[in-house]
C-alpha cells in the first residue's frame, strides 16, 4: 500500500508535488532554485545568500555524508527548505557528528523527498525561479488552495533588501584560517598581516578563512556600516562580500557608502552581492536572471588570459554588462550564458566576481583571487 504524503510543494501557477517530509514540520513560502553540485549541501543550506529560498538538489544522494559543525557557513541553515529526490540515509564519513534529517529537524528547516527533481528541474529552467509553498506535515493535512494563494501573494526577491537580516549586527575580529588535515583550522600568517574591513552583506565563514588564509588582518562590519566606520579601522583593503536578495534594494544604503570608498585608492575586492554592490557604485545595472546560476560546476572565461576556471556560484542576479561606464572592464563571463562574471576598474586596484573563488569543499581554481587581493595591498605598502 502506497505510503500516505507528509508533505507537498505548491507552486504559484497550480503545480502541485507530494512526497515525504523530514526535518522540521511546518509551512514556508520562497523562491524555487535548483543546485546541481554534487557535494557540499550543508554548506549550501548555510550559505546566506541562499535567504528566502528553497533548494532543489539534483544530485540524489542527499545526507549520505551527514553534517558536522565545521561545515557550516553560518551559526545557523539560511535556506527555507530543500527538495530532494531521494529521502536522505544514515551517513558514512569520518567526520560526520550527526544526521541531515535530525540537524534539520534540531535548526528547524523543511525538507521534501521522494520528488522527480529532474522535471522539477526543467519546469524551473522554462519558467523561470517559481514562488512556492513547502510544507510538512506527520498527519499529511494540507490545504492545497491555500498554499497555492500564498505562492502567489508572495511579493518575490525583486526589491527585498535581504543582506540587513543575514548581515552581522556588531562588528568583530576573524583570525581563523581555512581548514587543514586532519581536522583543524589555520591562523593569520605571523607576518606583518593586511588590515581588511569586510562588510559582511552576508558573508560565508570561507571567505573570511581565505582572507584570513592570504595574510589579512580581519575586521568584519554590518551591511549598513558607513564609510567613516570602514576608515576608523585604518584598512589597508576592503572586501564586499557574498549575501541575498536585490542588489538594487541593498544599494540603497551600501552604494553611496562604496562611492565614498573608492575615492580613497583603497584596494577593494567583492563576491556575488558584493560584485554587484560594486558594479552598482561604478555605475551599471543588475538585473534579475530567468533561474539564476547555482552549483559547483559552472564554467567561466577570463577574458584577459584566456584561461577557464570552473567555478561555485550562488546568484539570482546579475551584473548587466552593457551597463558597465567607460574605465570598467569587464573580465569575465559565464561560458553557459555569456552573462557578466567579473569586472576592474583600469586605473584602481578595484576588481570583483560573481562566482565564489573561496568554494569548501570546491572548486578551487579561483582561489588565486585572493591571492591578488594582497598583492595589490601589498603594492600599496611599497
Amino acid at each position: 500500500m502506497p505510503q500516505k504524503p507528509t508533505a507537498c510543494l505548491a507552486l504559484a501557477d497550480g503545480t502541485v508535488f507530494y512526497g515525504q517530509g523530514f526535518g522540521a514540520a511546518g509551512e514556508v513560502v520562497a523562491e524555487l532554485v535548483f543546485n546541481t553540485a554534487m557535494t557540499g549541501y550543508q554548506e549550501i543550506m548555510t550559505d546566506p545568500s541562499y535567504a528566502s529560498q528553497i533548494v532543489t538538489f539534483t544530485f540524489p544522494h542527499i545526507g549520505n555524508t551527514g553534517v558536522t559543525e565545521q561545515d557550516d557557513e553560518a551559526a545557523d541553515p539560511v535556506a527555507s527548505g530543500i527538495v530532494v529526490k531521494w529521502d536522505p540515509t544514515e551517513p558514512s564519513n569520518w567526520r560526520a557528528t550527526a544526521e541531515l534529517v535530525a540537524w534539520m529537524e534540531k535548526r528547524g528547516r523543511i525538507g521534501i523527498g521522494g520528488i522527480d527533481t529532474r522535471r522539477l528541474t526543467r519546469a524551473i529552467r522554462q519558467q523561470g525561479s517559481p514562488h512556492v509553498v513547502l510544507a510538512h506535515d506527520p498527519q499529511g493535512d494540507f490545504d492545497i488552495a491555500a498554499m497555492v494563494a500564498r505562492a502567489r501573494d508572495w511579493q518575490g526577491l525583486v526589491g527585498l533588501d535581504l543582506a540587513k537580516e543575514v548581515s552581522t549586527r556588531q562588528s568583530y575580529r576573524w583570525d581563523q584560517g581555512l581548514w587543514e588535515w586532519p581536522g583543524q583550522f589555520g591562523s593569520v600568517p605571523e607576518q606583518t598581516p593586511f588590515r581588511v574591513v569586510a562588510l559582511d552583506y552576508g558573508a560565508k565563514r570561507n571567505i573570511l578563512r581565505s582572507l584570513a588564509q592570504s595574510g589579512a588582518e580581519v575586521t568584519v562590519l554590518p551591511a549598513t556600516a558607513s564609510a567613516e566606520e570602514v576608515m576608523a579601522h585604518d584598512p589597508e583593503g576592503v572586501f564586499l562580500s557574498n549575501g541575498p536578495g536585490d542588489p538594487a534594494a541593498t544599494g540603497e544604503y551600501a552604494v553611496p557608502m562604496i562611492r565614498d570608498l573608492l575615492e580613497k585608492d583603497l584596494p577593494i575586492f567583492g563576491i556575488c552581492l558584493g560584485h554587484q554592490m560594486l558594479a552598482l557604485a561604478l555605475g551599471a545595472k543588475t538585473i534579475k536572471m530567468n533561474h539564476g546560476h547555482h552549483g559547483a560546476n559552472h564554467p567561466v572565461k577570463d577574458l584577459e588570459s584566456g584561461k577557464v576556471e570552473i567555478t561555485s556560484m550562488n546568484h539570482g542576479f546579475a551584473v548587466d554588462a552593457q551597463t558597465l561606464p567607460e574605465g570598467v572592464i569587464e573580465t569575465h563571463v559565464s561560458l553557459f550564458d555569456g552573462s557578466n562574471c567579473g569586472l576592474r576598474m583600469a586605473e584602481k586596484p578595484v576588481f570583483s566576481v560573481q562566482y565564489h573563488p573561496e568554494a569548501s569543499p570546491g572548486p578551487q581554481d579561483s582561489a588565486y583571487l585572493f591571492d591578488r587581493f594582497a598583492e595589490a595591498m601589498r603594492a600599496r605598502r611599497g
